[in-house]
């Protein structure tokens, strides 16, 4: 099977840095695993592997979920805003101009009175 393979059939955080064999700290793995398995997958799509011997592909995977786990030792998940609802809040980001609510405008002619 190869890696890439491998790597698709994998379902936890934990089982990724295992397979990978790259150290972690359980304690921030528990709170960025989302955003380090997301950061990392940005990363994977981002790299051609065609020709690429399933030895090379474990380094590159390998280094892509360390580079990604070394995002988030330096900086929070929200500091880092991977996920677009985290973009979406930013406060660093001016907020979009709200749209006026229309007004509920409903014509005397289009009353009925109900149970005639």
């Amino acid at each position: 099977m190869s890696v890439l393979a491998k790597l698709e059939k994998l379902s936890s955080a934990e089982e990724f840095f295992s397979c990978l064999k790259v150290d972690y700290d359980p304690a921030l793995l528990r709170v960025a695993r989302l955003h380090i398995l997301k950061r990392m997958g940005k990363y994977l799509a981002a790299k051609d592997f065609s020709g690429a011997s399933e030895e090379q592909i474990f380094e590159e995977a390998r280094e892509t979920l360390a580079q990604a786990y070394r995002d988030f030792t330096a900086l929070s998940p929200i500091d880092e805003r991977v996920f677009k609802v985290l973009q979406d809040r930013d406060p660093a980001r001016p907020a979009p101009a709200a749209e006026p609510a229309p007004k509920a405008f409903v014509p005397l002619e289009q009353l009925t009175i109900a149970g005639r």
